[in-house]
């Protein structure tokens, strides 16, 4: 059985580990201050924006609109 995540693109559904890679990469993009540990070490979305608003100095609030607008509806 194929792990399969919920993002789509050209009419090709992604796996969970390829979408798990994709975010990496865009998290990395967008916020420099991961490492790639950092990012190995995250459990769910929560975390990222637990982890984002400590490294950022940021509000939680203000860290889960950032999360919420790059991940748009995926998982970690």
């Amino acid at each position: 059985m194929t792990n399969v995540g919920s993002d789509t693109t050209h009419g090709k559904t992604r796996t969970a580990a390829e979408t798990k890679e994709i975010v990496f990469k865009e998290i990395r993009t967008t916020w420099g201050k991961f490492s790639d540990e950092d990012l190995l070490a995250l459990k769910d979305n929560n975390d990222l924006v637990r982890q984002l608003a400590a490294k950022y100095g940021i509000e939680n609030t203000q860290a889960q609109r950032d999360v919420d607008a790059l991940l748009n509806g995926r998982r970690i």
